[in-house]
């Protein structure tokens, strides 16, 4: 290699053609939407196009909608999902129509949006923040500690079952075993019981990609 030139990584998929490469706008995007959850070079691409082919209206709008959301969107204290409420609770748990009796524990909030469009949950939601990691089986980045003392203060407003809606994969078994010894051993209450999603969602499946009928289903068979 000459005196002079320069190393640049290259986003996956492109070639590099010369030894001053630099990477423009649209690479710097391409390798932005790259990070997205199951989106490799090829879909990144298309999602360049796509915004290259839009009017400048509609490119405006998603930069503006995006530099909205740090200034516009927090955690709720009472169930942790995300949410741009100017209140201090989000719309559903300032809901006074939904069933204090029941609090759904979920892995994130898009399982939430999975629950809801299913039509037939009332309760309260609480965020986990994710599943147990099965290399290490511990629960150090999860939301315990604050789920305990969301339980204690919903039991006194009602609150009889707890339902532990996880992925019916291995992490999400292994998720609502601790979760359920955790309460156990904490959660002092004989009113209290703590369920689990039924044979509704198939084994290996995420539960924000269940169909309406089967989150169902599930919640019909939980146990």
């Amino acid at each position: 290699m000459g005196l002079g030139c320069v190393v640049h990584f290259v986003p996956s998929g492109y070639t590099l053609v010369a030894n001053d490469y630099r990477m423009d706008s649209i690479d710097r995007l391409t390798s932005l939407f790259q990070k997205f959850p199951g989106i490799g070079p090829r879909q990144a691409q298309r999602f360049v196009q796509f915004l290259l082919r839009s009017s400048p209206s509609a490119r405006r709008e998603l930069v503006e909608t995006l530099q909205a959301l740090s200034g516009s969107v927090r955690q709720c204290p009472q169930c942790m999902r995300f949410s741009s409420s100017d209140a201090k609770l989000c719309g559903m748990c300032s809901n006074r129509e939904r069933d204090p009796k029941y609090l759904a524990v979920v892995a994130s909030d898009a399982d939430i949006i999975a629950m809801e469009r299913g039509g037939s949950y009332r309760g309260f939601y609480f965020v986990l923040g994710g599943t147990v990691s099965l290399a290490s089986e511990k629960t150090n980045n999860l939301r315990i500690k604050q789920l305990l003392d969301s339980i204690r203060s919903r039991i006194e407003k009602g609150l009889e079952e707890v339902i532990l809606a996880f992925p019916a994969n291995p992490e999400g078994d292994a998720t609502a075993i601790q979760v359920r010894e955790k309460l156990m051993m904490e959660i002092v209450s004989p009113s209290l019981t703590i369920t689990a999603l039924g044979r509704g969602l198939s084994t290996g499946s995420e539960l924000e990609y269940a169909d309406p009928e089967t989150i169902k289903s599930a919640l019909e068979s939980r146990r």
